[in-house]
């Protein structure tokens, strides 16, 4: 129900500044608004996710989301509703974003065995999908019906069903082996712990290079999906919908690949290959005529069967390969290093895109995760980490 619901407000967001300015760099703006708060903050977030309660933190972190969702949607309901409105909604969503992620990441590890890592990590997909599917369709559907203000009004009713199922569940909490003063010697130790755990081992660092990498290249694409259907292929806030519920069919079914089914196939060579089919789904949406959009549609939901696949593959190797008592660092650090520059991308993918064209700026990007992809294939440093935890726990 959270997540349905965030999906919602956050297509309906996208519907309408895209009606209402048609640009690319005021989506960009909107994007670095939702992106920048949590990238600054993650690099120290962690710290704090790995030495507080997992189970407190993802409350508070929706509690703040809900409180800040709810002053800026009663402020378009008396009607001061502005570009800067929407960016300040974003930015603080973000905020309680940087604690909530990581500390959800961190906690799976705590609760599943390492040999069902993957298939869990499916599931999530699988819900992260359904969530795709119906918010941009429900989001449309608001938008069409409900000024902005009542529809930022859903996302607090799904606020509370996230905070109500996490009063009901238990989380353990890994005993701390380091010390946790407040200082900020000890925050910047605790920061230097998560860096030697990436660094130490080579194909831990190289998968995390190459992501980062593909990550600067895809931000750009997905913040330009919405003008891709709308000037390239002539659509509307319908087509908008079914694009996004496209993607989202896609990863419904990696995650369901996954999910079900045990797959022995190293995590690393899967990773490799949804690099080159993402960047080859890009790269042929934009050589398409606009008439094409029903192909567009079809690739759309490849690259969500690739996105889907990559996400559980790269999350379970962390998972099985970080301690986790840095586990909560690991990942708001990857996020943090993966969109700050992608946030410095965005400024001049929005300039691109206005100037040369938003379907030249998915053939250029495309291109560039294609050629990452191959190069990742002669990484041998990683291979290892894509057989961890095809063992059961015993064996181990």
């Amino acid at each position: 129900m959270s997540l349905i619901s965030s999906s919602l407000v956050n297509f309906a967001i996208i519907i309408w500044l895209s009606i209402e300015t048609g640009s690319a760099e005021v989506l960009a703006y909107a994007a670095i608004a939702a992106l920048l708060p949590q990238s600054i903050i993650g690099l120290f977030a962690g710290v704090y996710v790995d030495r507080w309660d997992r189970r407190k933190t993802m409350i508070l972190a929706d509690s703040f989301i809900a409180c800040c969702t709810l002053t800026i949607a009663l402020l378009f309901q008396y009607g001061n509703v502005s570009y800067w409105l929407i960016y300040t909604l974003l930015a603080f969503r973000s905020a309680g974003s940087a604690f909530h992620m990581p500390a959800m990441q961190a906690a799976i590890p705590l609760l599943a065995p390492k040999s069902e890592l993957l298939r869990v990590a499916g599931i999530n997909q699988i819900i992260q999908s359904v969530s795709n599917i119906a918010g941009p369709a429900l989001g449309a559907l608001a938008i069409g019906f409900m000024d902005i203000a009542y529809v930022m009004y859903i996302d607090i009713i799904g606020a509370v069903f996230a905070i109500i199922s996490l009063l009901l569940v238990t989380i353990p909490h890994p005993e701390q082996t380091t010390p946790t003063s407040k200082g900020v010697r000890q925050l910047v130790a605790d920061i230097r712990l998560g860096i030697r755990a990436i660094t130490s081992n080579p194909g831990i660092a190289k998968l995390f290079l190459f992501s980062i990498l593909v990550t600067i290249c895809i931000m750009p694409l997905a913040v330009l999906f919405p003008l891709m259907t709308l000037e390239h292929y002539n659509g509307d806030a319908f087509h908008m919908s079914v694009i996004e519920g496209s993607w989202g069919v896609g990863m419904l079914i990696g995650g369901g690949v996954l999910g079900i089914l045990k797959l022995k196939t190293n995590k690393i060579i899967l990773i490799n290959c949804t690099y080159v089919l993402m960047g080859l789904a890009f790269a042929i949406s934009g050589v398409l005529p606009a008439w094409a959009f029903w192909v567009f549609v079809f690739l759309t939901t490849l690259s969500g069967v690739a996105g889907s696949i990559y996400n559980a593959c790269f999350t379970t190797i962390i998972q099985q390969n970080i301690d986790p008592l840095l586990l909560g660092r690991v990942f708001s650090m990857f996020f943090s290093i993966s969109l700050l520059p992608s946030l410095i991308g965005l400024l001049g993918t929005g300039f691109l895109a206005d100037n040369v064209g938003i379907n030249i700026t998915f053939i250029i990007l495309g291109t560039f995760i294609i050629v990452i992809g191959i190069c990742s294939f002669f990484s041998r440093a990683m291979l290892p980490l894509g057989y961890q935890g095809e063992l059961s726990d015993f064996e181990s």
